[in-house]
């Protein structure tokens, strides 16, 4: 009987090895399965659009390299190596802006410009700073970062400011610097 009770163990001991040996290797697989990769959907080089406003050219963005995750959750288009934005306002006056990194989210029409982000317009006013959000829909920028600014009146830097993309209204926290008074 003990022949039989060591045979009968190693017959339920065999099978019960071969079958946990086979689902840790499902396992592994569905693991596989499981994970998301980020592919874009779109892929594009040397890319120059126009956007365009009942017949208006409203912006025109040139980039090197352009990603676009349309097929995402969250979908997002990504600017890996960098962008320079041309913002066009009714009268024709132009803001730029340079970064050496952008996303742009599709549902909340934001964008996050980051690394040496610089925004100028043709009145002669300019802002640095390492990051920088544009709400597409207000038309309006923000940061908490550190910034200078540099106008014709003078330099002022600071941490954390928004103003609309004409620079026409500005709010800044923390600000130092010479600035010439109109008065």
């Amino acid at each position: 009987m003990t022949a039989f009770f060591k045979n009968s163990l190693l017959v339920l001991f065999v099978p019960t090895c071969l079958t946990v040996a086979s689902c840790e290797s499902n396992f592994k697989e569905v693991q596989k399965m499981g994970i998301s990769e980020f592919t874009p959907s779109g892929d594009a080089d040397s890319i120059n659009l126009k956007y365009t406003d009942s017949g208006r050219i409203t912006a025109n963005l040139v980039s090197p390299k352009m990603l676009d995750y349309a097929t995402v959750e969250f979908p997002f288009t990504e600017f890996p190596k960098g962008m320079h934005l041309t913002l066009y306002d009714k009268n024709g006056k132009q803001t730029y802006i340079d970064a050496d990194y952008a996303v742009r989210y599709k549902i909340t029409d934001m964008i996050d410009l980051q690394g040496h982000v610089k925004i100028s317009n043709q009145n002669g006013e300019q802002l640095e700073t390492e990051q920088l959000y544009y709400d597409q829909k207000n038309e309006w920028f923000f940061t908490e970062k550190k910034f200078k600014f540099t106008s014709p009146k003078g330099v002022s830097y600071g941490e954390g400011i928004d103003f609309s993309k004409d620079f026409k209204k500005v709010n800044s926290q923390k600000v130092s610097g010479l600035v010439q008074s109109s008065e």
